[in-house]
């Protein structure tokens, strides 16, 4: 039977099937971060996103509403989130075979300057917040919040490290590129 929650499972749904498919064309790894980072990332996100979408957990006042249920206000948070997976899912069509889960050099890597872009450092980041901000407001819980935030971090704390690999692989092509772009949004100039 459809709720209104597949209206924000739903697109998270198309996000993880495109990133599965997508996932068979990456080139051969060259370089990545120790393991013990894309560890300790999973253990910040994957609880953050079950807060974010479990039904049923008892979490006190983090199941408290930090806004009314209103028809409005789970429409706008629809379409945030689905605003989020489609942008998201725009960015990695753009990073194709470049893309990885960890913070990673991939064989023949190249400086994506198209789409996203070439006006934001990490639009898959960007995204994916839109989108995971989008879920929140429509869940309406403290929790969300908690889980937002959380994502947030995990992805401040990658997007930084991926910026020194780019520094080092890239050299003053990255410096240049950074200074067109923002980390999260744009920057037209």
């Amino acid at each position: 039977m459809l709720t209104p929650d597949y209206a924000i499972e739903l697109p998270w749904l198309i996000f993880v099937t495109y990133w599965l498919i997508a996932g068979f064309r990456v080139n051969k790894m060259e370089r990545r971060e120790p393991a013990g980072s894309t560890l300790a990332r999973i253990l910040i996100m994957v609880p953050a996103y079950y807060l974010l979408f479990s039904h049923d957990l008892d979490l006190g006042l983090l199941n408290l509403r930090f806004v009314p249920y209103r028809g409005w206000v789970f429409l706008l948070g629809s379409a945030l989130t689905w605003f989020g997976v489609a942008f998201a899912i725009w960015a990695r069509y753009h990073l194709a075979q470049f893309w990885s889960a960890s913070v990673a050099l991939r064989a023949g890597h190249q400086l994506i300057r198209t789409g996203p872009y070439a006006h934001i450092r990490h639009p898959i980041y960007t995204g994916m917040l839109t989108a995971v901000l989008g879920s929140a407001l429509a869940v309406g819980r403290y929790r969300a919040l908690l889980a937002f935030v959380a994502i947030l971090a995990g992805f401040v704390w990658k997007s930084i490290r991926e910026e020194k690999l780019l520094a080092s692989q890239f050299g003053p092509t990255f410096d240049e590129h950074r200074r067109h772009t923002g980390f999260f949004l744009p920057r037209f100039s």
